[in-house]
């Protein structure tokens, strides 16, 4: 047993795990288990099951704050050991198992395209100088999050395909079901995933107080152009005061999702904990969806390519438990990703997989070693006997692809 002043900690095999427990520490690297915290109570089966699924051996238990090995049920607590709630968990997760990324991409693309006129509608009322009201936006919030949760990859990744015309109505959508992803790894409720969708959704409203020539200007913006553009914050701050129906979450993500933890963002310069966990959790996102889309001055770096750079970053910009629980949410080779395989070939990513973030499932099209494209193959990474590795991420233009977008959006 290891002990402090504290706490009072156990080591314990993950088979013994029961409900009431207290994770203290799960003993493996954060990319190999599937929870964005580690010191968390064990209230729900499915919970368990992930953890022995993911291959963690050990965990440190809180015996301070849950149930020990040797506590037997008190009435409070239903202890269930490991062994016996794998098979009902395994049940319940397949009853709401995710559809693939193929069967979710026609809906998505219609949800997405309804939500983005839906806030272009909106930019277009408040220039005439009407009144936003954010709860009227709760169906199509609906939309988008029923989409998520049947695949998380599809809309987010679609979201990302913007033209000129439409990119700060669908930056707005993007930022919604990122948020609302975000959310759900994050283990909110359903009420607080909606308002974090509602969230992201409104976080740029500000925007339509800016000119014009300025929010689509097709190349770098001058100093003066640049600080037109930091007062959209303010703006959307006002807009929703204004208006009726937003919440206190809606008016702080709004005024200060450009802070940075380390002080340096706009408009007020907060750092560390003075920033909402709702405001830190749409930093992340706003900068995702903005670093990936295609801009007339500027394409998008690749999923994959904008998570590592954002890492670099993550120190002085972004809350890092908010960012690991992202990347989680999205993985490490985001849908869209195109990796190299060790067999030479090339593929763009389709899915994630309950077992690592590094072995999501792939489309498989092109060999680098012919030059040539290949009939297509859906590769499993996950699955037991694959002999494939991700070798690490390449660039379409590399190699001359031009429609990359069309492998991971068409049907398998």
């Amino acid at each position: 047993m290891k002990s402090n002043r504290f706490v009072m900690l156990k080591k314990i095999n993950a088979r013994q795990l029961c409900l009431g427990m207290h994770i203290h520490e799960l003993c493996g690297s954060w990319l190999s288990h599937p929870f964005w915290r580690t010191k968390f109570v064990l209230e729900d089966p499915e919970d368990i099951r992930k953890i022995i699924a993911s291959g963690i051996k050990e965990v440190w238990i809180n015996t301070d704050e849950g149930l020990d090995v040797e506590e037997s049920q008190d009435g409070r607590v239903t202890a269930a050991p490991a062994e016996k709630v794998l098979s009902a968990a395994s049940t319940c997760s397949e009853l709401s198992k995710q559809v693939t990324l193929s069967a979710e991409v026609k809906m998505a693309a219609k949800t997405c395209n309804k939500a983005t006129e839906a806030v272009r509608s909106m930019f277009q009322e408040i220039r005439m100088g009407k009144a936003v009201s954010p709860a009227a936006a709760s169906e199509f919030i609906k939309e988008i999050s029923a989409s998520v949760h049947r695949n998380p990859g599809a809309l987010i990744s679609l979201a990302r395909l913007k033209t000129a015309d439409n990119y700060t109505y669908m930056h707005s959508v993007a930022v919604c079901a990122l948020m609302i992803g975000l959310a759900r790894q994050m283990a909110f409720d359903e009420d607080d995933v909606r308002e974090a969708g509602l969230a992201g959704l409104f976080h740029d409203i500000g925007k339509a107080k800016l000119p014009m020539k300025v929010l689509n200007k097709p190349g770098k913006l001058t100093d003066e152009e640049f600080a037109i553009i930091k007062e959209h914050s303010t703006a959307g701050y006002q807009i929703l005061e204004q208006g009726k129906d937003a919440n206190e979450t809606l008016l702080n993500v709004c005024l200060h999702h450009h802070e940075k933890t380390d002080g340096s963002g706009y408009p007020h310069h907060q750092r560390g904990d003075e920033i909402s966990l709702y405001t830190k959790m749409c930093a992340v996102c706003d900068v995702y969806d903005a670093i990936t889309s295609n801009r007339p001055y500027k394409p998008g770096w690749d999923p994959s390519e904008s998570i590592h750079k954002m890492t670099e970053w993550s120190g002085g910009h972004f809350d890092m438990e908010v960012f690991h629980a992202f990347v989680k949410c999205i993985g490490i080779y985001p849908t869209g990703s195109l990796i190299r395989l060790s067999s030479g070939r090339l593929g763009v990513v389709l899915d994630q997989t309950e077992k690592s973030l590094l072995m999501p499932t792939v489309k498989v099209f092109y060999s680098t070693r012919t030059k040539t494209y290949v009939k297509p193959e859906i590769i499993d990474l996950s699955r037991h006997g694959s002999m494939e590795k991700i070798m690490g991420v390449e660039e379409a233009d590399k190699w001359g692809i031009k429609n990359l977008n069309e492998y991971w959006t068409q049907p398998a």
